[in-house]
């Protein structure tokens, strides 16, 4: 994911989909730790995603107040 394509979401979108972020990041942890996990990038990946979403979310509450 890219940040630019977050820059159209509203918050509560974003909201949204840090929620499912964590939910798959979760979901891979637990592969990690049954030795089930394909692709280790794939959890840095989702990390960085995250925390993409969470900057734009704090971006657009700066903005509102």
């Amino acid at each position: 994911m890219k940040s630019s394509d977050l820059k159209d979401q509203t918050v509560a979108e974003l909201q949204v989909k840090s929620r499912d972020l964590r939910q798959q990041l979760f979901k891979l942890r637990l592969q990690k730790a049954s030795s089930q996990l394909e692709k280790p990038s794939e959890l840095r990946n989702l990390r960085r995603s995250i925390a993409r979403v969470e900057t734009r979310i704090s971006e657009l509450r700066k903005q509102a107040a």
